[in-house]
């Protein structure tokens, strides 16, 4: 999404005002458990913001491994990099892109530096996909730069349901502050074009989060552990 960026004015402040610390940091937690990551796998997080995933992806790969954050936001991405130098994070490579159209060969690029073949190891996105105006595209985008048998992570948002449905009016302001589509449910795309997929949700089930192998395999399967948090 080029030309105006909604983030000029707010990207110093995101962290504080998008409910990161009470809510919305859990799923990021979940999800990133469950993407299965090895030391020395590369992921590319699409829609990295300022770059709340880096730590805990880190942790995951380990210093051998590498961390690619994607974000069409240039104000976004400046925070990013001070997080990235303020934690002297050696191994994490920032693109600025468009999620729906990015060309592969800017991945290509930055695993060709560190001496690794094309397609990363795992593609995650948290809160992205609702956020962009096709989500479709940007996950066909993000699955053409994905090694086969990589692995695959989407957490995102609905509206809360059973006791905590009475927070219905906090998840909209939520969206509105952060230009998501709550009906989106881009979530189902790891349901139907991934294998071996785990789902659960987080947060009364405001947040949703799946994994997968992609692409889908004759042995797919589908484990539902059930609300996490």
């Amino acid at each position: 999404m080029r030309g105006f960026d909604p983030y000029k004015f707010g990207a110093r402040f995101y962290d504080w005002f998008s409910g990161e610390r009470f809510v919305y940091r859990a799923g990021r937690i979940v999800g990133i458990d469950l993407l299965r990551l090895k030391r020395g796998d590369v992921v590319l997080d699409v829609g990295c913001g300022t770059g709340l995933n880096f730590s805990p992806l880190r942790d995951a790969v380990g210093s051998e491994g590498l961390v690619i954050g994607l974000d069409s936001s240039p104000h976004m991405l400046n925070v990013a990099q001070r997080r990235i130098q303020r934690r002297s994070f050696d191994n994490v490579h920032l693109i600025e892109g468009d999620a729906m159209d990015f060309p592969p060969s800017c991945v290509d690029d930055v695993l060709a530096d560190h001496g690794r073949k094309p397609g990363v190891s795992a593609v995650f996105a948290s809160y992205t996909l609702s956020v962009v105006k096709d989500w479709q595209q940007a996950w066909s985008s993000s699955m053409a730069v994905i090694a086969p048998g990589g692995r695959v992570g989407v957490v995102d948002m609905q509206l809360p349901t059973g006791t905590v449905s009475l927070l219905k009016p906090l998840a909209y302001l939520a969206c509105w502050m952060g230009g998501s589509d709550i009906h989106a449910h881009p979530w189902t795309a790891v349901e139907r074009d991934c294998g071996e997929v785990e789902e659960t949700t987080v947060r009364g089930g405001h947040i949703v989060v799946a994994t997968g192998t992609y692409p889908v395999s004759a042995a797919k399967r589908r484990q539902s552990p059930g609300d996490t948090l």
